[in-house]
């Protein structure tokens, strides 16, 4: 019954992935190649071509060899560095974020940091397409861009073992409960403290677990949602601008009109009028 539910648990998160692809190039590194102790807020991926190399991630030493592909997770601990008299790398690599909601694939589910690939040429052809699309600027190309590496990462979770990691069962609980507690309390004024009491989390904490499971600090959040939930009933109802500012929070139709042309780049009357 246990491994019933988590595979269907993890149907449900893989069935949300949503991703998006920052940098993705093919590198010959040199003898400057290093950075040691820090922590990106992006997925990191590098099919090692040709050379050597050290990686560690969270404490695991790693020192990859052609043919593998190794996954440096979203908030860990990183470091990589050139080996002194060896050759550099030769890699394909990109940055990308793989999100579920508010939240990291990876932050919730357990996979090994490398592997070796099954086929050296096809994952080569893929990650010569994933770079040439990335150049590309056009709209297609973004789509095709995020097809890519949808593959790309349905080949790393082919071979290995996927676990829901079972420490984040109860952070998943709480998070689902903090997007709740947001969206119904909208209107309202909506204070660390009383997000944090909600949560049962003191006030400091509640704002570093926030932003490590969030991305944004709590309040940036908060003005997202509510930016998100005027544009809707701006375009999809006919409430006038004092009745959508009430149901956002905001009881100064001058302040919410301040706000959203911060957030939209127009007033709340020409976003209206442009998108209806």
């Amino acid at each position: 019954m246990k491994n019933k539910r988590e595979a269907s648990a993890l149907m449900e998160l893989l069935q949300a992935l949503q991703v998006d692809v920052s940098h993705a190039q093919k590198t010959q590194v040199t003898t400057d190649w290093r950075d040691m102790d820090y922590v990106p807020e992006y997925n990191k991926l590098y099919y090692i071509v040709d050379g050597e190399g050290y990686l560690k991630v969270d404490g695991n030493e790693m020192y990859p060899v052609p043919g593998e592909l190794c996954l440096m997770p979203a908030f860990s601990q990183q470091s990589y560095s050139y080996l002194e008299g060896k050759k550099p790398y030769l890699k394909y690599w990109c940055h990308f974020t793989a999100s579920i909601g508010p939240f990291d694939l990876f932050q919730w589910i357990g996979v090994p940091l490398r592997i070796t690939t099954a086929d050296q040429e096809e994952m080569t052809a893929l990650f010569k397409l994933l770079v040439s699309l990335h150049a590309n600027p056009s709209l297609i190309s973004r789509l095709r861009e995020k097809s890519i590496m949808l593959e790309i990462i349905a080949r790393y979770l082919e071979h290995v073992p996927i676990t829901i990691l079972q420490h984040r069962s109860e952070d998943m609980k709480r998070i689902q409960f903090i997007q709740e507690y947001i969206d119904s309390h909208l209107e309202s004024t909506l204070k660390i403290e009383d997000m944090a009491k909600a949560a049962h989390l003191h006030p400091n904490y509640f704002i570093a677990y926030f932003k490590k499971h969030f991305g944004v600090p709590p309040l940036k959040y908060v003005s997202r949602k509510r930016a998100d939930k005027a544009r809707i009933l701006l375009t999809t109802t006919t409430l006038s601008i004092k009745e959508i500012a009430d149901q956002i929070g905001f009881k100064e139709t001058n302040h919410f009109a301040k706000f959203f042309r911060k957030e939209a780049g127009q007033s709340p009357t020409e976003y209206r009028a442009n998108n209806s």
